[in-house]
């Protein structure tokens, strides 16, 4: 495995868009698991583009998004950002990621002044101290008997480098043929300090939100993923409501699970909490959710 000497920085340089014309930049990707971009790259270089077109004084509240082809990892990608509102208080845009001439992905996402209002919001569950709980490089080579491939353990050790990401249970590549509560729990941060630009720690914290929100749909089944082969799948559609400030650098308590699983995709729904207890996100995402056909 050729890690990175600094995974973080390497995924900061690719959220770091190319501006090419006005409302058009150009991003890239790095290799992910499977053969086509990693879905939440396509999310939050997207919401980088989307947000460097609106004042820094209107962070993103919420964004919705389709998966609509599997992106080449070889290949730029271009997005293309409509300003489609300018109010007193909300600013909409819409985004376009085109690759080889054809659209893989779109999302609408809208940016509020910041104003007082009524408070309330639902209870952190429990969970246990993140550094209790052991790292990716510690967890994962427990499991390489699980897999379908050799070295997939060090290709996932080198996917996650920049993050710091963190079962509070076993993943459902750990508990194969065993079904359980359709429901999972992941300590999460960066691998080092960001700046303190909100924007970033928005995009940040949708980057990670698409690496284990299926996993609840897979332990319903005792499915242990797309990496030990019992299931293909991929990301349809993907939603996100951003409720209060919170820093990606920070722990973050994605606390998720699975409504729901029929005609061949999985419904995962989940909020993410800071450590203190504030809830930051809500996030919800179903995918293709599919088992190989054995003929």
């Amino acid at each position: 495995m050729n890690a990175s000497p600094d995974p973080l920085l390497d995924l900061l340089a690719l959220l770091d868009l190319e501006q090419i014309e006005q409302d058009i930049f150009r991003g890239t990707s790095r290799s992910a698991l499977v053969p086509r971009v990693f879905g939440g790259q396509v999310a939050a270089q997207a919401l980088v583009a989307a947000g460097r077109t609106v004042p820094a004084d209107r962070p993103a509240h919420s964004l919705h998004a389709y998966f609509l082809r599997m992106g080449d990892p070889g290949a730029p990608i271009v997005y293309t950002v409509d300003r489609i509102r300018d109010g007193r208080s909300f600013t909409t845009r819409r985004v376009v990621a085109v690759q080889h001439g054809q659209p893989i992905f779109h999302l609408s996402a809208s940016f509020q002044t910041y104003e007082e209002g009524l408070e309330h919001q639902a209870d952190m569950p429990p969970a246990p101290d993140p550094e209790t709980l052991p790292t990716a490089a510690e967890m994962l080579p427990r499991y390489a008997d699980r897999f379908s491939e050799p070295g997939v353990v060090d290709r996932l050790i080198e996917a996650r480098a920049a993050v710091d990401l963190r079962y509070v249970d076993a993943p459902p590549f750990g508990s194969v043929g065993e079904p359980r509560e359709p429901r999972s729990q992941v300590w999460f941060r960066t691998n080092g300090k960001l700046a303190d630009d909100p924007l970033l720690h928005v995009c940040m914290a949708t980057y990670v939100s698409d690496m284990t929100l299926l996993d609840s749909v897979l332990l319903a089944h005792g499915r242990g993923g797309w990496a030990v082969g019992d299931v293909v799948g991929a990301s349809l559609d993907h939603a996100m409501w951003f409720h209060r400030p919170f820093r990606a650098d920070e722990w973050l308590l994605y606390d998720q699970e699975s409504p729901s699983a029929s005609g061949g995709r999985g419904l995962g729904q989940a909020r993410i909490y800071t450590q203190d207890g504030r809830l930051a996100i809500t996030v919800i995402q179903e995918g293709v959710v599919r088992v190989p056909r054995t003929d």
